[in-house]
């Protein structure tokens, strides 16, 4: 089964974290939200979410690590050692990493946007001195997934449903998403 990891830090923005394990729960996968340092960790906007387990260093058996945006939800995760260690090693592993938003700092921390393209929340780019700014909604490098904001976590969370297996369109159909632009 599918394995993913969504780590939430204090502060996070809730949207980006939350419809993403909706999503992902709804196409069948093993979704964990994993407090950054303990187990209820509260949003950007003051709702408080019980996590399923404490982040522990390993994401050996992740298919995929969702890292949500938020202030100073994305700082909290860019300054954890451990987390960052994490990530060198998922990514190198050939395991998907994925950040929304302001969460893409955590992966230039980390040394992963180096010669990738990615996209984060207007004006983040700035922060960020390596890879190739875009501005599509969702843009896919390699094992290295980002997205804009709030407004595009749906768009987010489909393409990584699709990458890692799962049929994306179909849900953005039963949900009623695909329909927004017609």
């Amino acid at each position: 089964m599918t394995k993913v990891a969504v780590v939430f830090a204090e502060g996070f923005e809730e949207i980006e974290a939350l419809s993403p394990v909706d999503v992902f729960r709804r196409a069948g996968f093993d979704c964990s939200m994993l407090g950054l340092e303990s187990a209820s960790v509260t949003g950007s906007h003051g709702i408080q979410v019980a996590m399923d387990g404490v982040f522990d260093g390993n994401f050996a058996d992740y298919d995929l690590v969702v890292l949500p945006g938020g202030m100073p939800g994305s700082t909290n995760l860019r300054d954890n050692e451990t987390l960052i260690a994490s990530l060198q090693e998922a990514a190198k592993a050939g395991k998907y990493v994925a950040a929304i938003c302001a969460a893409p700092i955590v992966l230039e921390r980390a040394g992963l946007l180096e010669g990738r393209k990615f996209t984060c929340f207007p004006g983040v780019e700035e922060q960020i001195a390596s890879g190739d700014h875009q501005t599509d909604l969702v843009v896919v490098d390699g094992n290295i997934v980002t997205s804009r904001g709030a407004g595009t976590a749906l768009a987010f969370a489909y393409a990584l449903v699709g990458l890692l297996g799962g049929d994306g369109q179909q849900l953005a159909h039963t949900m009623v998403y695909d329909r927004l632009f017609q």
